[in-house]
């Protein structure tokens, strides 16, 4: 067993033999590119001036005064193309181009790691397919127009539930069945080893950033927050604190209409370990191991898995995890909205809704950091219809 592709007893490679060159070739050329000055400087160059990084970490005064409690914003949604996807697309977009690679592929659910991998693929002279769930592909009509004008070929998927697990299965088969000359570009800290190490990796900077963020204001933070779906934009926020004892970690998992119903995607509240596009993580399934369907008012959190990583700090009880429901998702989105001036993506509006469940626990005075993954134009059409009690999916 590869030891390096597990997080405790989570992770590996369940993958077809056919799959297993490129896992491999991508490993190298992660160990012996990414991880060379030459490419990190460049990264970086691209990271400061093409993305606009470091992004702030926001006192926001008004939430604060609300709460009673200091709540500071990391705002990924400042980045270009409006969120944190593009800090890991670019990264593996430039290590395809160094592997010698024409074409790079993506699954997007949000639309936003789509949007970001179109991005990077059209600045370094890269082909780009991207493949969406029909169901997704409606309710972020104006992300898919986005990635069509950035020069990408968006392909629907209809079959299943048409949300980001089909899109995910069909990137994975287009991948092998060209793999020799394809780049699989995955969103989050999912799939087989080396991906879930790699995007969180190059997914790190934001809470780094946090890190030396908070050095520079002289203030400890007591609670981070992040919304979960797959878990990139969690993993790279958590994953530079995981040995500060005095922090507590707490992903935010999509409640749906309920984590009692049906119709939620809180994997790690009401999931058991299972096999999943290529890796060993909890998985929401039946009894007899099918995978279950989700929803969320989230096209980015509506995935029946997780990181492994994830799964391994859930049981190791290294983080801790929570259910939010679609109306507490909405609650807080305005909220902040209307306190801040700052409209975030539905996805980190799951993080700022348990601001609402926490705060009232709390007996001190807590500084907590919410990380707002995106920003929430991308949303519009959801939100009006969700006042107007139409709900997707």
């Amino acid at each position: 067993m590869n030891k390096k592709a597990y997080f405790g007893e989570f992770g590996g490679q369940f993958i077809p033999e056919t799959a297993m060159f490129a896992v491999e070739e991508l490993e190298k050329a992660y160990e012996n590119i990414a991880k060379s000055k030459e490419f990190k400087d460049e990264l970086n160059y691209l990271l400061k001036e093409y993305v606009g990084r470091p992004t702030p970490l926001y006192h926001a005064k008004n939430l604060s005064k609300h709460y009673k409690h200091e709540i500071y914003l990391k705002r990924e949604d400042l980045n270009h193309t409006g969120a944190h996807k593009i800090n890991n697309a670019l990264a593996q977009t430039l290590l395809a181009k160094k592997m010698g690679k024409k074409k790079v592929i993506a699954e997007t659910g949000a639309g936003q790691h789509g949007v970001a991998t179109a991005t990077a693929a059209a600045l370094l002279g890269l082909e780009c397919d991207v493949y969406m769930g029909e169901v997704d592909a409606k309710r972020q009509e104006l992300n898919k127009f986005r990635m069509k004008l950035l020069g990408a070929n968006v392909i629907e998927i209809s079959e299943g539930l048409k949300t980001l697990k089909e899109a995910t299965t069909a990137a994975i088969q287009a991948w092998v069945n060209e793999i020799e000359s394809v780049f699989y570009v995955i969103g989050s800290v999912v799939g087989p080893h080396p991906y879930p190490k790699m995007v969180r990796d190059f997914q790190r900077i934001i809470g780094d950033e946090t890190k030396a963020q908070l050095q520079q204001k002289g203030i400890k933070a007591d609670y981070i927050i992040a919304c979960v779906g797959g878990g990139s934009n969690a993993m790279g926020m958590f994953f530079p604190f995981l040995d500060d004892e005095n922090v507590n970690l707490i992903g935010v998992e999509a409640g749906g209409l309920g984590a009692d119903t049906p119709y939620h995607a809180a994997t790690l509240t009401n999931g058991k370990e299972g096999i999943l596009h290529g890796m060993k993580t909890i998985v929401l399934q039946d009894r007899y191991g099918r995978i279950l369907p989700v929803h969320s008012i989230s096209a980015g959190l509506d995935y029946p898995g997780i990181g492994p990583e994830h799964s391994h700090l859930f049981k190791t009880k290294k983080a801790s995890y929570f259910p939010v429901s679609d109306d507490e998702c909405i609650n807080a989105l305005k909220l902040l909205s209307q306190k801040e001036g700052i409209i975030p993506a539905i996805e980190s509006a799951h993080a700022l809704a348990y601001l609402e469940k926490l705060c009232p626990t709390l007996e001190e005075k807590s500084t907590i950091v919410v990380n707002i993954s995106g920003r929430g134009d991308k949303d519009m059409d959801t939100v009006m219809n969700y006042q107007k009690g139409k709900i997707y999916g």
